[in-house]
Protein backbone atom coordinates (compact mmCIF):
# COMPACT_ATOMS: atom_id res chain seq x y z
CA UNK A 1 0.00 0.00 0.00
CA UNK A 2 1.25 3.19 -0.85
CA UNK A 3 1.92 5.95 1.90
CA UNK A 4 -0.36 9.13 1.59
CA UNK A 5 -0.04 12.02 3.78
CA UNK A 6 -2.75 13.65 5.74
CA UNK A 7 -2.68 17.68 5.24
CA UNK A 8 -2.05 17.86 2.01
CA UNK A 9 -4.45 18.29 -1.29
CA UNK A 10 -4.10 15.62 -4.53
CA UNK A 11 -5.17 15.19 -7.93
CA UNK A 12 -6.73 12.38 -9.51
CA UNK A 13 -3.21 12.53 -12.05
CA UNK A 14 -1.42 11.46 -8.59
CA UNK A 15 0.44 14.57 -7.62
CA UNK A 16 0.54 16.32 -4.61
CA UNK A 17 0.35 19.63 -3.35
CA UNK A 18 1.28 21.14 0.48
CA UNK A 19 0.43 24.39 1.30
CA UNK A 20 2.70 27.01 3.12
CA UNK A 21 0.58 30.53 2.80
CA UNK A 22 -0.10 31.41 -0.33
CA UNK A 23 2.61 28.69 -1.77
CA UNK A 24 2.51 25.09 -2.68
CA UNK A 25 4.82 22.53 -2.94
CA UNK A 26 3.93 20.78 -6.04
CA UNK A 27 5.67 16.67 -6.61
CA UNK A 28 4.23 12.71 -7.79
CA UNK A 29 2.66 11.08 -4.73
CA UNK A 30 4.33 7.63 -3.09
CA UNK A 31 1.96 5.78 -5.42
CA UNK A 32 2.66 7.28 -8.22
CA UNK A 33 6.15 7.10 -8.01
CA UNK A 34 5.02 2.85 -7.05
CA UNK A 35 4.00 2.93 -10.10
CA UNK A 36 6.83 4.72 -12.58
CA UNK A 37 9.81 2.31 -10.84
CA UNK A 38 13.13 3.64 -10.99
CA UNK A 39 12.69 7.34 -11.76
CA UNK A 40 15.49 8.61 -14.23
CA UNK A 41 14.98 12.21 -15.16
CA UNK A 42 12.52 14.80 -14.11
CA UNK A 43 11.89 17.73 -16.39
CA UNK A 44 10.69 20.44 -15.29
CA UNK A 45 9.16 24.07 -15.68
CA UNK A 46 11.68 26.95 -15.14
CA UNK A 47 11.50 29.96 -12.64
CA UNK A 48 8.76 32.10 -13.77
CA UNK A 49 7.21 30.21 -15.98
CA UNK A 50 3.28 30.07 -15.63
CA UNK A 51 1.51 26.48 -15.02
CA UNK A 52 -1.94 25.88 -15.07
CA UNK A 53 -4.52 23.43 -13.24
CA UNK A 54 -5.13 20.75 -15.15
CA UNK A 55 -2.46 21.57 -17.76
CA UNK A 56 1.26 19.06 -18.15
CA UNK A 57 4.15 21.57 -16.75
CA UNK A 58 6.80 18.80 -17.08
CA UNK A 59 7.31 14.95 -16.90
CA UNK A 60 8.79 12.14 -14.63
CA UNK A 61 10.67 9.44 -16.90
CA UNK A 62 11.65 6.02 -15.24
CA UNK A 63 13.29 3.08 -16.97
CA UNK A 64 9.86 1.79 -17.53
CA UNK A 65 7.68 4.35 -18.97
CA UNK A 66 7.13 8.65 -18.99
CA UNK A 67 4.26 10.21 -17.18
CA UNK A 68 3.21 13.93 -17.61
CA UNK A 69 3.59 15.98 -14.04
CA UNK A 70 -0.22 17.87 -14.40
CA UNK A 71 -0.46 20.87 -12.22
CA UNK A 72 -3.34 20.86 -9.60
CA UNK A 73 -3.54 24.38 -9.46
CA UNK A 74 -2.60 27.69 -11.72
CA UNK A 75 0.30 30.20 -10.55
CA UNK A 76 4.00 30.69 -11.33
CA UNK A 77 6.60 28.64 -10.73
CA UNK A 78 8.90 30.39 -7.70
CA UNK A 79 11.43 27.25 -7.24
CA UNK A 80 12.22 24.01 -8.94
CA UNK A 81 13.60 21.65 -6.76
CA UNK A 82 17.30 21.30 -8.32
CA UNK A 83 18.50 18.49 -6.48
CA UNK A 84 16.24 16.21 -8.87
CA UNK A 85 18.48 17.04 -11.78
CA UNK A 86 21.38 15.40 -10.45
CA UNK A 87 19.46 12.94 -8.57
CA UNK A 88 15.78 12.08 -9.89
CA UNK A 89 16.20 8.99 -7.42
CA UNK A 90 14.98 10.98 -4.86
CA UNK A 91 11.71 10.72 -6.20
CA UNK A 92 11.29 6.78 -5.35
CA UNK A 93 12.84 7.46 -1.75
CA UNK A 94 10.74 9.84 -0.46
CA UNK A 95 8.19 11.22 -3.14
CA UNK A 96 6.18 13.38 -0.55
CA UNK A 97 9.78 15.23 1.25
CA UNK A 98 11.23 15.91 -2.70
CA UNK A 99 8.61 18.40 -4.25
CA UNK A 100 9.00 19.38 -8.09
CA UNK A 101 7.94 22.81 -8.17
CA UNK A 102 7.22 25.42 -5.78
CA UNK A 103 4.16 27.90 -7.07
CA UNK A 104 2.58 30.72 -6.07
CA UNK A 105 -0.97 29.88 -6.32
CA UNK A 106 -3.22 32.71 -8.41
CA UNK A 107 -6.49 31.04 -7.08
CA UNK A 108 -6.79 29.20 -4.29
CA UNK A 109 -10.04 28.29 -4.12
CA UNK A 110 -8.81 25.91 -7.01
CA UNK A 111 -7.56 23.54 -3.86
CA UNK A 112 -11.35 22.91 -3.47
CA UNK A 113 -11.40 20.76 -6.59
CA UNK A 114 -8.61 18.08 -4.92
CA UNK A 115 -9.01 15.36 -2.46
CA UNK A 116 -7.81 15.33 0.62
CA UNK A 117 -5.71 12.29 2.25
CA UNK A 118 -8.54 9.86 3.34
CA UNK A 119 -10.50 10.43 -0.34
CA UNK A 120 -7.03 10.34 -2.35
CA UNK A 121 -6.75 6.58 -0.53
CA UNK A 122 -10.13 5.55 -1.31
CA UNK A 123 -9.27 6.64 -5.01
CA UNK A 124 -6.32 4.56 -5.64
CA UNK A 125 -8.17 1.57 -3.63
CA UNK A 126 -10.48 2.18 -6.32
Amino acid sequence: MAKVVKGLYYSESHEFIRMEGNYGYIGITDYAQNALGNVVYVDMPEVDDEVEAGEDFGAVESVKAASDLISPVTGVVVEVNEALEDAPELLNQDAFENWIIKVELSDPTELDNLMDAEAYEQFCNQ
